[in-house]
């Protein structure tokens, strides 16, 4: 008997938590405020380089976190669910493209987070993917930021 006092107690301890949770919306029902803030999607070294890269190429449009299944596209003939897969949750820190939208190149932003095992081999599939499409992927580091000259001259090179 005593067994069965302690469950109902604990049961009853467990429905009033669970409508606490649920009226202080920590439940994540659809019917209570979503617990969502906006943010910055550039990091500081991020907004540097893109406004510099804006000032730089000021005949393209530079746009910024591009999905890259935005970019690229599966060849007719292939797999079009088993190709995206491998590219569908990677993204461009920026994408520099012609006013007609042509992409020119993609460009990647390294810190220091890239130097782990599972960001480089997650780099290593986006490189694969960007090359295969023929598409210049440009690599510089935080700690060297590029300036507007190195910018202009990297696309003077190839475009």
């Amino acid at each position: 008997m005593k067994l069965v006092s302690v469950v109902l107690v604990l049961l009853a301890c467990a429905l009033i938590a669970l409508f606490v949770l649920k009226k202080r919306g920590l439940l994540g029902g659809a019917g209570g405020p979503w617990p969502f803030y906006a943010k910055r999607p550039l990091s500081q070294p991020e907004q540097v380089l893109y406004h510099r890269l804006v000032k730089a190429l000021p005949e393209h449009i530079v746009l910024a976190q591009v999905q890259v299944s935005r970019v690229l596209g599966v060849k007719k003939g292939f797999s079009f669910h088993e190709w995206n897969n491998r590219i569908n949750r990677l993204s461009y820190d920026f994408v520099v493209c012609g006013k007609d939208s042509t992409v020119l190149a993609a460009i990647e932003l390294d810190d220091k987070s890239h130097e782990s095992t599972a960001r480089a081999e997650t780099d290593k599939r986006k490189e694969r993917a960007t090359s295969a499409a023929n598409v210049q992927l440009i690599r510089w580091h935080v700690k060297s930021l590029p300036d507007q000259a190195a910018i202009q001259a990297a696309f003077a090179k190839q475009h």
